[in-house]
């Protein structure tokens, strides 16, 4: 590498690094005056605080992670243009693309930090960022689905309760349904099933078997019955963040089971394993649109480059935000709601690029 390289690589990184260490103390501050409150009222231990701000670091800055490159790339290849070093390089005979080269070298550095972030430290970081949140700052939130819960435990079996206690692990109006191919062979229904803990059975209330042969049906009614099923209720309700805190391998296989028992949330579990993979590439394509738009020496100095900066990191989160809600609420498909931000800044990113190099 030349000189040059080494000049705007080593920028870049510190810059970015900088933008970092800048804006995760603000964050930090901002949310302790916002939260210090409901932390003082819950007693919440002083090494738990110190944990949960650790973690928050780390959740906040994979967050927020494609803006803060975007602005420091912005910020000190603005600083490169006002001092006229760009026009330098460009005269002296090197070609856009050549200029380009150390920030790419830059950005893949950056790329391969990001997906080591999404990949381990983040769903560390989030397992303790939310237990921490529903355990002293939203004691009240439900952080699990209650109400209508319906799930296939395997290829033939599937449940359903009208409504489940997750403390006392009881479940009202339960009915289990077993099937062999499209036949429908017993279904059990009870009042109540509660899990007892000391032999890992369930306890129905008001048991009933409907067992479905070729020369009728047979009822069968107990008021109580003690029994086993294959499935554990916690794995039945899942918290509603377990995908953000599930290393990639791990989250693979839990979309399968949920896949397989019919959750709702496929799509919010979707939508983080993508994202996963969409935040290194998004490194790139901000990457070479904060170049191209800050290239420029502007009447306006780097302010007007500056604020053309945030307008379009603001829309790309916009698009971020409101593509990745469809998917989590709707039948969106998640692998579009999470790459066509990428999609549509990557074909701005090829205009501004060949404009900049005009």
């Amino acid at each position: 590498m030349k000189i040059l390289d080494w000049y705007i690589l080593k920028r870049y990184i510190f810059t970015f690094l900088m933008m970092l260490l800048l804006f995760i103390p603000i964050g930090i501050t901002v949310n302790l005056a916002e939260k210090i409150g409901k932390i003082l009222e819950n007693n919440a231990p002083l090494s738990a605080v110190l944990d949960y701000y650790l973690d928050f670091t780390v959740y906040f800055a994979n967050l927020l992670f494609p803006l803060f490159l975007f602005l420091s790339v912005i910020f000190f290849t603005s600083k490169l243009a006002n001092n006229t070093e760009i026009v330098a390089f460009l005269s002296s005979g090197v070609s856009f693309s050549r200029f380009l080269r150390p920030y790419l070298i830059g950005a893949t550095i950056v790329a391969i930090m990001a997906l080591f972030l999404g990949l381990y430290l983040a769903p560390l970081a989030s397992q303790g960022y939310n237990e921490f949140q529903f355990t002293y700052l939203k004691k009240n939130s439900q952080i699990q689905q209650t109400k209508d819960v319906y799930r296939q435990i395997n290829e033939n079996d599937h449940i359903y309760v009208s409504n489940f206690d997750t403390k006392s692990k009881v479940g009202r109006n339960f009915t289990y349904e077993h099937f062999e191919g499209n036949q429908l062979k017993y279904k059990i229904f009870a009042d109540n099933i509660r899990f007892i803990e000391k032999d890992s059975s369930y306890r129905l209330i008001s048991y009933l078997k409907r067992t479905i042969t070729e020369d009728g049906e047979i009822i069968e009614r107990e008021r109580r019955k003690d029994t086993m099923f294959s499935f554990d209720m916690d794995d039945l309700t899942p918290v509603k963040y377990i995908a953000e805190t599930l290393m990639y391998g791990e989250l693979t296989d839990f979309i399968e089971k949920e896949k397989m028992r019919g959750s709702s949330n496929i799509g919010r579990y979707e939508v983080v394993k993508l994202k996963k993979w969409s935040l290194p590439v998004s490194v790139f394509i901000l990457t070479i649109i904060a170049v191209a738009v800050s290239s420029v020496k502007r009447r306006g100095g780097m302010g007007v480059n500056l604020a053309l900066g945030i307008s379009l990191a603001m829309v790309y989160i916009f698009f971020d935000k409101v593509f990745g809600v469809m998917a989590e609420q709707s039948d969106f498909p998640p692998i579009i709601a999470v790459w066509f931000p990428n999609l549509i800044f990557g074909i701005l990113a090829i205009y501004l690029l060949y404009n900049a190099k005009r």
